[in-house]
């Protein structure tokens, strides 16, 4: 079943660069197990909340406005796509993401198939 991990981190917490990540050690650790049990079927490290733009549209009009769609105490930095067996298994790999033992969160949603 696949499921997405929404990466949370906690607004105006350390952000870091997509090399930074590179050279952590826990990043590489958990990328190498998600590499190594081929369950990876995605993903995507996103910029933070501030630099979004929202639309809306109200009639014929769009309407912009910057920053994300809600303000919040954390904000989603990134996304990942995987395929495992169950929920059991999809949540065991999201306790141990790096953002999650940083004092952020993981939101595992299942997809639509």
């Amino acid at each position: 079943m696949k499921y997405v991990l929404f990466i949370c981190t906690p607004a105006g917490g350390e952000e870091l660069s997509p090399a930074e990540i590179a050279d952590d050690p826990r990043f590489t650790a958990y990328i190498d197990e998600v590499r190594s049990r081929g369950i990876g079927r995605g993903g995507a490290r996103l910029r933070p909340g501030s630099d979004a733009t929202t639309v809306r549209v109200q009639g014929d009009e769009v309407l912009l406005s910057d920053g994300p769609f809600a303000e919040s105490k954390e904000y989603v930095a990134g996304i990942d796509i995987v395929e495992v067996t169950d929920l059991d298994e999809a949540i065991s790999l999201a306790s141990r993401h790096p953002a999650v033992l940083a004092g952020g969160s993981v939101e595992v949603r299942p997809v639509w198939e």
